[in-house]
């Protein structure tokens, strides 16, 4: 069937029904969309040489009601009866909806399977622990009667994090470990309940002064694109990243202590900023996915909001290498970091000015005549934080450093173009998987050395797969490297076919030297490519964490980091 730039897709707009699939794997609020723009979707269907009819019926929708009935696989009578003597009954379910919901988190993968009503793993009980001693006495339950135990945050885990591969408890923690618990202005930190979202979050720094008489407003300066529908705790769990990470630092950056509920006891981290007390514990949890404990509260830095003095900048390169060698110099120039810095190679810039509304325009004519052309320029977008002049310093030496690389400046025009959907983007994924279309993120950490090699030899692989657009930026800077986010676009035959595909980009990322991913934690999907990334002697130290904190396995078994799979791929062990 033939292109055609005929009548707007026929997109659903309505809230999943209650109960459904749908309200399960779909994006965010319920009631919110966000839809390709006209040029996007005439990119997709040259791309796919579809015409408007393919866009008329979903090709599947998941709005039929949950309906799984798989029994407890661990779970008895007494077990259930004696967790809501701990809880009180209002804080446990075993309703099938509930059961599946707190077991799924977003990966494609689980999205299609949904789809269809295909249901792998659901936990067998749903717990709210109200506080701190709840999750102790849960946690010591379990241990004692060999009851697994998974960790529900905000539900936003893109690696398998949440499967329940073994049945047993998933504690959900943001039903009521939602709270700020003290502000420390002298000291610059918060501590919080692992559960408290991102947007209460960033909401009671910013109403500081009103909230807890402090003298300034706060920012924690981590914005994930999964901000809204994401929790602290997720954050530190998986080593997160934000958007803003290149200036305030990744997760691991910000933790200045912790407090974790494990099987054997429990284990509080100290708030000092620097000690030479050996080997750092502190920096043993962060990122452990639940495989030792239960992150119960968490101790950050924040730092003064200070949004007047924000600056916005952006350059236009003549080619992808430009662009990279322009990131490096700004991130090793010793000047203070941009925030939001952003560098998309060809095939993203030539999408990123249509989605931005900048396609077409003036300003596209004046890129055109001056020698950027589509599918050879590449965009950078960035912004400046901190203190007034500060935050102007940064500006006037990156801008100066990308003039010296070709650059030519935009203005501010494409990062305020950007910034409003920088936290919807996600919804695009439900329009195009209604449709049949399929669009996945995959990303790794690089050092500078390997950057080109890596961003070539994993595009030639994507590129490879007929009818697939591919599109790859940098987004969190280092003085010794960069990430790349992969995220492409394609169909398949099947769910089988398009993880056979994700799985030999994964396979290149190990081949080029990346790592298994950046900022989207290890999980279960990439554990299988942790060993060989890290190595048997790092391993070793893992799993000896692993046996000394859950002796009985009982914490996010089944995979999680590689941790108890004895070398076997996860798959075959759920």
């Amino acid at each position: 069937m033939g292109a055609s730039k005929g009548a707007a897709p026929n997109w659903i707009e309505t809230a999943p029904a209650k109960g459904s699939y749908r309200s399960i794997f779909k994006w965010g609020d319920p009631h919110a969309y966000k839809h390709p723009n006209a040029k996007l979707v005439q990119l997709l269907k040259e791309t796919f040489g579809l015409g408007d009819d393919h866009f008329k019926v979903p090709v599947s929708h998941g709005n039929r009601p949950v309906a799984h009935g798989q029994p407890s696989r661990v779970i008895t009578r007494d077990h259930a009866a004696a967790i809501a003597r701990i809880v009180g009954d209002e804080n446990v379910s075993v309703d099938d909806y509930d059961r599946l919901k707190f077991a799924t988190g977003k990966t494609l993968e689980e999205s299609l399977r949904l789809r269809q009503g295909e249901v792998r793993a659901v936990a067998d009980l749903v717990v709210h622990p109200r506080h701190k001693d709840d999750v102790r006495r849960l946690v010591g339950y379990c241990d004692r009667e060999q009851i697994p135990v998974y960790v529900y945050g905000g539900g936003s885990s893109v690696n398998f994090g949440l499967w329940p591969s073994r049945g047993g408890v998933t504690l959900v923690m943001g039903t009521h470990m939602n709270r700020v618990v003290r502000l420390n202005e002298t000291n610059q930190t918060v501590t919080v309940q692992a559960g408290i979202m991102g947007p209460d979050y960033e909401g009671a720094l910013n109403d500081a002064p009103r909230r807890y008489h402090s003298r300034h407003r706060y920012t924690g300066g981590h914005f994930p694109q999964s901000f809204e529908f994401s929790s602290v705790g997720g954050w530190v769990v998986t080593l997160g990243s934000g958007q803003l990470s290149s200036y305030y630092g990744d997760a691991c950056d910000l933790v200045v202590s912790q407090e974790v509920v494990t099987p054997v006891g429990d284990l509080k981290t100290l708030d000092f900023p620097a000690t030479a007390n050996g080997p750092s514990v502190n920096r043993m949890m962060i990122g452990s996915e639940g495989c030792f404990g239960v992150l119960v509260e968490v101790t950050l830095k924040i730092f003064r909001c200070l949004p007047e003095n924000r600056r916005y900048f952006s350059f236009v390169f003549p080619s992808w290498t430009k662009a990279v060698e322009a990131g490096r110099e700004i991130a090793q120039g010793q000047f203070g970091m941009p925030a939001v810095f952003r560098i998309s190679d060809e095939e993203e810039t030539h999408i990123g000015l249509k989605l931005y509304g900048i396609d077409g325009t003036l300003m596209d004519r004046l890129m055109r005549l001056r020698g950027f052309q589509p599918m050879r320029r590449c965009l950078m977008i960035a912004s400046s934080e901190g203190e007034k002049r500060f935050a102007g310093n940064v500006k006037r030496c990156a801008k100066r450093i990308c003039r010296r690389f070709g650059g030519m400046s935009l203005t501010g025009y494409p990062v305020r173009q950007w910034e409003p959907g920088r936290f919807t983007d996600p919804y695009l994924r439900d329009d195009l998987n209604d449709y049949g279309i399929l669009i996945e993120t995959l990303d790794t950490a690089v050092t500078w050395d390997r950057l080109h090699p890596l961003h070539q030899g994993v595009r030639r692989l994507i590129k490879a797969r007929p009818e697939t657009l591919c599109m790859t930026h940098a987004s969190h800077f280092y003085a010794q490297g960069t990430n790349l986010y992969f995220i492409f676009i394609t169909r398949a035959a099947d769910i089988d076919d398009f993880v056979a595909f994700q799985e030999k980009i994964l396979h290149a990322f190990e081949q080029f030297g990346g790592s298994p991913t950046h900022h989207h934690g290890i999980g279960k999907l990439f554990s299988p490519w942790l060993q060989p990334h890290l190595g048997d002697a790092q391993m070793a130290v893992l799993r000896a964490l692993k046996g000394h904190f859950d002796p009985n396995t009982i914490m996010n078994p089944g995979g999680q980091l590689g941790l108890d799979t004895g070398g076997r791929h996860w798959r075959d062990i759920c």
